[in-house]
């Protein structure tokens, strides 16, 4: 160890001139014509991200109202998010009878690939290649955050049990149905918004070997009675 100490001090005594020129700033005349070039282009391309930003505003201005509903849901803060999300989705819920079928047609429900009886995959769907990223963002965005308990704990639950991204998923999923009623109903974001939408009908019935299917899938192991 000693010896490679020595071997380290000694490279970086040969080399004590360029670090000093590098500490002092200096720089050669062509270092300083590619430095302007590139400081040129960025401060373009900052004036076209200004310019394609202000567009994307004016044809936004007829949605105002939706787009404050939006902003005021965890991880949606930026005007640019919730414009995003509009330009997907609309903002007419009408188009969708529900909300799962929403989060169907953005790629966030698990696909039912079954036979005899056998789950042979349970991966999302392909679909929503623009809004299912997006959704995704947010709900990590969200996740590293203590300000929504009821989104926080959730994610941690299933992680625990099915791994982080199948819980980013289902924290996406989660999002975009708060993000349906809310634009459904015009109201802005609250914690107990989602958890009313996912009660399932008073009436709805299944078996006991459903259950037992359910019970399973999270995570429970099922003992008989009689043992």
């Amino acid at each position: 160890m000693e010896s490679t100490g020595k071997y380290w001090i000694h490279v970086y005594k040969k080399k004590l001139p360029e670090l000093r020129d590098a500490i002092d700033g200096y720089i050669t005349p062509e270092q300083a014509g590619k430095l302007k070039v590139i400081k040129a282009h960025y401060e373009d391309l900052e004036s076209r991200k200004a310019e394609l930003e202000e567009l994307i505003l004016a044809l936004a201005a007829p949605y105002q109202q939706e787009l404050a509903i939006l902003q005021t849901a965890p991880g949606i803060s930026s005007i640019f998010t919730a414009i995003g999300i509009i330009s997907e989705i609309g903002t007419n819920m009408e188009a969708f009878p529900s909300a799962k079928h929403l989060c169907s047609w953005a790629g966030l429900t698990p696909t039912n690939n079954e036979s005899a009886g056998k789950k042979k995959s349970v991966r999302v769907s392909k679909a929503g290649c623009y809004i299912k990223p997006l959704l995704v963002q947010c709900a990590n965005a969200v996740v590293k955050s203590k300000k929504h308990p009821e989104i926080r704990n959730r994610y941690l639950r299933i992680k625990k049990r099915r791994g982080h991204k199948k819980a980013i998923i289902a924290i996406a999923r989660m999002l975009l149905t708060a993000l349906y009623h809310m634009l459904k109903n015009g109201e802005n974001y609250n914690a107990e918004l989602y958890r009313k939408s996912d009660l399932p009908p008073a009436d709805r019935e299944i078996t006991v070997e459903q259950a037992i299917i359910i019970a399973r899938n999270q995570g429970y192991k099922v003992k008989s009675a009689t043992a």
